[in-house]
């Protein structure tokens, strides 16, 4: 990037203070410029389409959509922006998720303000952004993955059903049995998957060749 093209950079976060102090810094830093900010997941999604961003700072547990369902959607719709998750939390599931949905990085609040900077500097450049630590729980939790319990086949089918829209009293219908042993199906594939809701498990499948 040069000094006319500055990096662009959309800061996701839903908490007020954080996201204000998150502008100041990368303000304050030469070719970078904050685009905009979001405070949910959602406005993440439209907010990453109207402004088209180099980068995405995105805070991971925001409500219902949370930063990994986010990043999965902004990636479906457009390759360009460069998504870091800055987040408080390091828990092994949480780096997996946002890995697999297609974040190019994972920072820990507590990194410093040069850290952060070399960071977006670095995701912008196409490359992987990862803390040590982080990049240490992310091999051992793909390790774990690795060792998982793979989906049946009536759970497949189940997510291929919810891929196509539909819902848990139409792949009832569809497959002959009961809603609720629809959700039985579901939960049993969050759990193994280790996602919250339908679209994340359906993403996760694909990502993971499940239901080719």
């Amino acid at each position: 990037m040069s000094a006319e093209q500055p990096i662009t950079v959309l800061i996701v976060d839903d908490h007020p203070v954080v996201r204000e102090g998150l502008c100041a810094m990368l303000e304050a830093a030469p070719g970078l410029r904050v685009a905009g900010t979001a405070g949910s997941g959602e406005e993440a999604v439209v907010r990453a389409a109207a402004l088209d961003p180099d980068v995405i700072l995105m805070d991971l547990r925001m409500g219902e959509t949370d930063g990994a369902t986010a990043t999965a959607r902004i990636l479906r719709h457009s390759r360009r922006p460069k998504v870091v998750v800055l987040t408080t939390y390091e828990d092994d599931a949480d780096i997996l998720r946002a890995v697999e949905s297609g974040a190019a990085g994972y920072l820990l609040k507590g990194t410093s303000r040069a850290d952060l900077i070399d960071a977006v500097r670095a995701a912008a450049r196409g490359e992987t952004v990862l803390s040590p630590a982080v990049a240490g729980r992310l091999f051992r939790a793909r390790s774990q993955e690795q060792q998982q319990t793979p989906l049946s086949g009536r759970e497949c089918e189940v997510l291929r059903l919810v891929g196509r829209g539909l819902t848990n009293a139409d792949i009832g219908r569809e497959l002959h049995i009961g809603e609720a042993t629809v959700k039985t199906h579901l939960l049993r594939v969050f759990k193994k998957l280790q996602v919250s809701d339908r679209t994340a498990a359906v993403l996760a499948a694909i990502e993971r060749g499940l239901l080719d």
